[in-house]
């Protein structure tokens, strides 16, 4: 696949928009490879992954245990502080910019095709969600 574009200088919108779809794809195949195949129980389970709440909760973890690199942080201030004009559904402002920066830093590292460490830091999130 050709890039016709800097991936550094896509906004965090953008990027959120990408790693929304990578991020919820990893969960929904994490489930089903766990032997969940009906569909109401998959999505369910995938809300507590994938849910702006449990993102927040999630970055707000690597950020205090200092799991990102100074890259990262950048990629998710950047998705954090974008303008979206979209409106938070089913939750506060801070806790959906703050899951858009947490789905940037998924879309950055998947788009800059840095697979190794975007699946270890999924690994990371499903390791912190099953555990809570």
């Amino acid at each position: 696949m050709t890039k016709a574009v800097d991936v550094n200088l896509i906004n965090g919108i953008a990027l959120a928009f990408e790693g929304d779809a990578v991020y919820s794809m990893y969960i929904r195949r994490h489930l089903i490879f766990q032997g969940q195949t009906k569909p109401n129980q998959l999505h369910r389970l995938a809300t507590h992954y994938v849910s702006a709440k449990a993102q927040a909760m999630l970055i707000t973890l690597m950020l205090e245990e200092n799991l990102l690199t100074e890259k990262e942080q950048e990629i998710y201030k950047r998705g954090r502080n974008a303008n979206a004009n979209t409106k938070a559904k089913n939750t506060d402002i801070i806790t959906y910019k703050m899951s858009t920066g947490f789905e940037a830093v998924i879309g950055y590292l998947h788009m800059t095709e840095q697979i190794e460490r975007l699946e270890e830091l999924i690994d990371w999130c499903i390791d912190r969600v099953e555990k809570s």
